[in-house]
């Protein structure tokens, strides 16, 4: 394959650097949660990719979850390839948007209508205004570690009480808007139930990732996300489920077919574009039906529904086979089992947060429940982990918070090389 630039890693960090804030257009692409310096990346194919040095590394970050085929997958590009031969984008619907739209449909029952973003966070953000005129009300109830995309009110942060409204997690975020949040524990369902004692007709929505994958993997208590819906209905208000990385992960209903609970509105992103840009939300008729140009929301996006985004899309969810999820999951299974034992093997104090597919490894004793207990996790020695598997040419996410993404083009050979790796960084 042709190399996209003759220059190294160092002399395009230069660039970069001359260029962006940090270096990178988005924060975590820094590396400065592990001490190391940021890599650029060149290409990648299937289960691997290889940076502007031409070292290869077995990619476990995976596009942040967006590319469970893998890099490169000819399925994918080849829909890319044909439709871009047609035109880019033309400001006007294309039968590509009806086809990945069925495609979601088909899958995800609770989505009877939906509309096409850019972003996962376009998505949540019109979610978020149209829970609020659906109901008339103007809080919004979200989870401590819980990430929807860099929306003003979300990025927020607990107050000093489980009811109390909540304080701006980010420069830049006023204190208005952040109290339009309250931030509670998640798997704490008597702390949903005292905010909705203390803000009565006043939530109009509960944003939940069902599995939170962004303060590392925390699974849902047994009945937590069923509880959530229960209380939402008999307080009025909306359930939102943000499956931009659970989503066509977990199964290929998601999380909400995976542990049985219909949400109102599900938000959607990274699978669903292929590796293209993109995001989604939709639920129930009478729901979407507030949406311009039927309803009073509005919401619009030049390039929502880009031609690119929805070929590759729809590509990717023919490509999967709902039987390969089984493989999938005992791959993961055998990873998880295979860093619990290394860990144990070096006298190591570490633990594994899984749900179905997605994993994170913590340095700490016992997998967490919530933020709190996440946070705890020895970050240095995630830090020194982490330039370690480097070294051996694993690529992780640069952050002890973020989920590893095992996907189909991981065979066995990849979990074991991985496996292997781990064993000689824990013991270094």
């Amino acid at each position: 394959m042709t190399r996209v630039t003759s220059a190294g890693q160092a002399d395009l960090r230069e660039r970069a650097a001359a260029l962006f804030p940090g270096g990178v257009n988005s924060p975590v692409r820094a590396f400065r949660a592990v001490g190391g310096e940021a890599l650029v990346i060149e290409r990648g194919e299937g289960a691997y990719v290889w940076d502007a040095d031409g070292r290869r590394y077995l990619d476990l970050v995976a596009t942040w979850g967006a590319t469970i085929l893998g890099h490169a997958h000819p399925a994918v590009t080849d829909a890319i390839r044909r439709t871009a031969g047609e035109g880019l984008a033309f400001g006007a619907t294309h039968p590509s948007e009806m086809a990945l739209g069925e495609r979601i449909r088909a899958r995800l029952p609770s989505i009877e209508r939906l509309r096409f973003t850019s972003s996962g966070t376009e998505a949540v953000m019109s979610a978020l205004r149209l829970a609020r005129a659906a109901t008339g009300r103007d809080l919004v109830l979200k989870f401590a570690g819980a990430y929807h995309g860099h929306v003003d009110a979300l990025l927020a942060e607990a107050g000093s009480g489980l009811a109390t409204l909540a304080l701006p997690g980010s420069a830049g975020v006023p204190p208005a808007v952040a109290a339009l949040t309250v931030v509670l524990p998640f798997n704490d369902i008597a702390a949903v139930e005292h905010a909705f004692a203390a803000h009565h007709d006043r939530i109009a929505a509960v944003i939940v990732e069902p599995v939170v994958a962004n303060a590392g993997v925390l699974a849902p208590a047994d009945g937590y996300l069923a509880a959530l819906r229960e209380m939402t209905a008999s307080e009025g208000a909306l359930l939102i489920f943000d499956e931009v990385i659970t989503g066509f992960r977990l199964g290929p209903g998601g999380a909400q077919r995976r542990f049985g609970v219909t949400p109102d509105l599900t938000v959607l992103g990274k699978i669903i574009g292929g590796g293209m840009p993109i995001g989604a939300y939709g639920g129930r008729i009478e729901l979407m039906s507030l949406v311009a140009p039927d309803g009073p929301v509005y919401q619009a996006g030049t390039l929502a529904g880009h031609p690119l985004a929805m070929a590759a899309g729809a590509a990717t969810l023919d490509a999967i086979d709902p039987s390969m999820y089984v493989a999938l999951e005992q791959r993961t299974e055998r990873l998880a089992g295979g860093l619990v034992e290394a860990g144990r093997a070096a006298g190591r104090q570490v633990a594994v947060g899984r749900a179905g597919p997605l994993l994170t490894l913590f340095f700490r004793r016992g997998a967490p429940v919530d933020a709190t207990q996440a946070f705890e996790a020895d970050r240095a020695a995630y830090a020194r982990f982490h330039r370690r598997m480097l070294e051996a040419g694993v690529l992780l996410p640069p952050s002890q918070f973020e989920a590893w993404f095992p996907g189909f083009a991981h065979g066995d050979a990849e979990i074991e090389a991985v496996i292997a790796a781990v064993v000689d960084a824990l013991q270094e």
